[in-house]
């Protein structure tokens, strides 16, 4: 297919034919497709359109055409184009062609003023967000304010500093329609929307909530941080009761079928929810969120959390990034100041009017690491890109929660990984009880940024097969066996099995089945053979852990760079430990990780701050 679309150039003009080595060939028959549309598309069109196919499929809901080099050296490695057109040639050309439209118009590719290129859908998507979020920000609510301050006063009773951002993040979700909260783990983020969701519910009673996250995965976490932030709770048993218990997908929430691309909730069919609070917002791609605020019925609030710093989607977009603005800075509006004063009794800075800044609050205390933890200091490095502090961390010797070793070189990984394996799963796999089976396998994990390559997930888990098979551990005969850990990889509602979902392969009375803890506890067991798309997972991608957390990691690192290695994978796999991690790398493609920022085109961050 490839052949015939390049000959397809080649036979109008071999001058219009696209670099090689660049594109794959849905790019190329987009860009052929536009061709056609266009009946005049010259080589700005062509090379316009592959490109933003291209950068489509790599996480960019746009390409500007002011810097298009930019959103490319981040992408997969392929060399750069170095004939481009000036911008201005660029956008000219482009604005003459029928198939390019300015915003509001209804063609395949959208120009917009700052000289941002999209596919007709991102630009969709991403203006309906945007004005949605800017509706919702700039929509206050009304409160009662001596109810408001005991609330306050009940569930916030301490006054240290850690308290300041809990109690604007409730005071923003009870007074305004959009709050976003965002913190690294142990923050203690689910607590507090446990709080949040008693003091809203103390005002309206009747309020409907509706809790749902990107993944089943993240949406069982959340409902058993719920389920512990009840415990806590402070508060009476009839606002105890009232606060849901239960998660669901974001695409369950909205009723997306299997197979569908369009939601039973939208505009037309809004969701009942009067408040939708979103856990792992991060994760979310630009399309789900957008199809999300569409369904939000009018008066809702929206409730964002997640952590900013980690992975974006693997779907195109930024989103929890663009909103909360990384990398820059604000103060609270002087009126939004003055209320935080009013109700909680404490100062904050602030300048100038109300803006984004007065619905987002960053946690930054963290509950779940000591002062002095390695993994806390090594992390907030990695976060400011500091290099050299990190390899100081990971270089002041080994201790019981950090340690550090140069990536094994190929002929001693299976016997350097062979003590880190049995270690972690042979009390998993030496234990009969099904309960605890789950518990000692979440107690370790192996992460890697790859798939591919000697260093990916796909060989270790291959050899972590052998290493455990020949230590007497494992018996593997065919795609199953007793032991074997499942990560499912697509969702199928038939049987309630989610993208994310791990389950273990047991030895059930002479037949194997597949066990799944349901929310409660209990064990679901089901024939291996209607597992939907899966995988071995005695290792997984960082960009699979997301949601979750494991007392131990070994964190492994591929040989070389690679651009899709970035300060947010590293951040996000250091951050799945609890207790303890391992890192394997190189010094210097973990320096090349941690200096390098995920950078993903998107009009978003600009439509919402104005930068």
């Amino acid at each position: 297919m490839a052949n015939d679309t390049a000959g397809f150039f080649q036979d109008h003009d071999p001058a219009l034919r696209l670099p090689e080595g660049i594109f794959e060939p849905i790019d190329e028959h987009f860009a052929r497709f536009m061709v056609q549309l266009s009946k005049s598309g010259g080589k700005e069109l062509i090379l316009a359109a592959a490109l933003v196919s291209r950068l489509s499929r790599e996480g960019h809901t746009c390409m500007d055409l002011n810097n298009p080099q930019a959103s490319l050296a981040e992408g997969d490695g392929k060399a750069l184009i170095t004939d481009l057109p000036s911008p201005e040639a660029w956008m000219a050309a482009l604005r003459s062609e029928p198939v390019v439209g300015s915003p509001g118009e209804y063609r395949p590719l959208i120009l917009d003023e700052a000289g941002r290129l999209y596919l007709y859908r991102s630009h969709e998507n991403e203006q309906r967000l945007a004005r949605t979020l800017l509706d919702l920000n700039a929509r206050e609510k009304p409160f009662d304010q001596a109810l408001l301050r005991d609330g306050m006063i009940c569930l916030f009773p301490d006054d240290a500093d850690g308290n300041i951002p809990l109690k604007i993040a409730a005071l923003i979700a009870v007074t305004r329609s959009l709050c976003v909260i965002t913190g690294g783990p142990g923050t203690g983020k689910t607590t507090l929307v446990c709080k949040i969701l008693a003091l809203l519910l103390e005002q309206e009673p009747s309020l409907k909530i509706a809790l749902a996250a990107p993944t089943g995965k993240a949406a069982r976490r959340i409902e058993e941080s719920i389920q512990h932030g009840l415990s806590l709770l402070d508060c009476t048993p009839d606002v105890k009761a009232m606060i849901p218990h239960e998660a669901s997908t974001i695409h369950r929430l909205l009723g997306f079928a299997a197979g569908s691309t369009r939601p039973r909730h939208s505009s037309d069919n809004p969701l009942r929810a009067d408040v939708v609070v979103i856990d792992e917002a991060s994760m979310a791609d630009l399309a789900l969120m957008s199809n999300l605020v569409k369904a939000l019925k009018a008066g809702a609030r929206l409730i964002l959390l997640g952590d900013k710093n980690q992975l974006a989607s693997v779907q195109a977009g930024y989103v929890l990034g663009d909103i909360c603005d990384v990398g820059g800075t604000h103060e609270y509006s002087r009126a939004f100041a003055s209320l935080i004063e009013e109700i909680t009794g404490e100062a904050v800075t602030s300048s100038g009017t109300g803006g984004m800044q007065d619905s987002l609050v960053e946690l930054a205390k963290t509950y779940r690491f000591a002062g002095d933890s390695p993994i806390y200091h090594l992390s907030a490095a990695v976060n400011a890109g500091d290099a050299g502090h990190c390899l100081a961390i990971l270089g002041s010797g080994p201790g019981p929660e950090l340690g550090y070793h140069d990536l094994p070189r190929p002929e001693k990984l299976r016997d350097t990984l062979q003590d880190s394996l049995l270690k972690g799963y042979k009390a998993y796999l030496s234990t009969d009880d099904i309960h605890d089976r789950f518990r000692l396998f979440d107690a370790f994990r192996i992460l890697c940024p790859v798939r591919e390559g000697l260093y990916g997930v796909k060989n270790i888990n291959h050899m972590a097969e052998g290493i455990l098979r020949d230590a007497g551990l494992l018996k593997p005969g065919g795609p199953h066996y007793h032991g074997r850990p499942v990560l499912i990889t697509q969702n199928d509602y038939t049987v309630r099995l989610f993208n994310g979902d791990v389950g273990l392969i047991v030895n059930d009375d002479g037949a194997l089945r597949a066990c799944f803890q349901d929310k409660d506890g209990s064990v679901r067991k089901i024939s291996p053979m209607r597992l939907p798309e899966h995988e071995t997972a005695w290792a997984m991608t960082v960009h699979k852990s997301q949601g979750s957390e494991f007392d131990r990691v070994l964190f492994v690192l591929p040989d070389r760079d690679s651009p899709i290695l970035t300060r947010e994978l590293v951040y996000t796999g250091i951050t799945r430990a609890r207790n303890a991690i391992e890192i394997w790398a190189g010094a210097a493609v973990f320096s090349a990780a941690v200096a390098r920022r995920t950078q993903r085109s998107s009009g978003l961050n600009s439509l919402l701050w104005g930068n």
